[in-house]
């Protein structure tokens, strides 16, 4: 199967995630540095739900870059990440509209979290399809980062509602960890 139509349709369904993300930032009504003080939190999720989106973007092309093969369970299984992703946008807008209260951060996370299974699950996927790039496996290496990762998201997710701040915080780390698109496939791209 070609993965030339998966990656064509991943990034139009990324793209649209991204455009539904910024026309939930609503104009505030008035003209002066003031009006903008209740978007603070609206724009301070936009910007981190980006940022997310932008880095499974990136590290989805870089992966896909590398394979040689799809069959219809790659298909599925990036279908499942796509799913994750596009309700990013429904937690951002429901963290900005609360003002990063418990509930809301906590579902962010969840969904966060859910995401990166959703990656993972890809990609093991993908590499047990038959004849795929053998440089692929080595690239994708243990998977140490990952995990670090759900842990981070799992512990976030709970600290949320004593502290919602916090997990903000914890989400910053992750997308911090993650900004790099993942170095062991970059180093052996063609």
């Amino acid at each position: 199967m070609n993965k030339n139509r998966l990656e064509a349709f991943s990034d139009g369904v990324i793209a649209i995630i991204i455009t539904i993300m910024v026309l939930e930032i609503k104009v505030p009504h008035g003209e002066t540095i003031s009006a903008l003080t209740p978007l603070i939190p609206v724009v301070m999720s936009y910007v981190l739900s980006f940022i997310y989106i932008g880095i499974y973007w990136n590290n989805h092309h870089h992966f896909m870059h590398m394979v040689h093969h799809i069959d219809g369970r790659v298909l599925w299984a990036n279908l499942h990440l796509l799913f994750w992703l596009s309700l990013i946008p429904f937690a951002t807008s429901w963290i900005g509209e609360n003002h990063i209260s418990a509930l809301p951060v906590s579902v962010y996370g969840f969904i966060l979290l859910m995401a990166a299974i959703a990656y993972g699950l890809l990609t093991k996927i993908t590499l047990s399809v038959k004849d795929q790039n053998p440089k692929l496996s080595q690239a994708v290496g243990t998977g140490s980062k990952e995990k670090i990762s759900i842990f981070i998201y799992l512990l976030a997710i709970l600290i949320a509602f004593m502290n919602p701040w916090m997990s903000v915080a914890l989400y910053v780390l992750v997308a911090i960890m993650w900004l790099q698109p993942d170095r062991r496939i970059e180093k052996l791209m063609d």
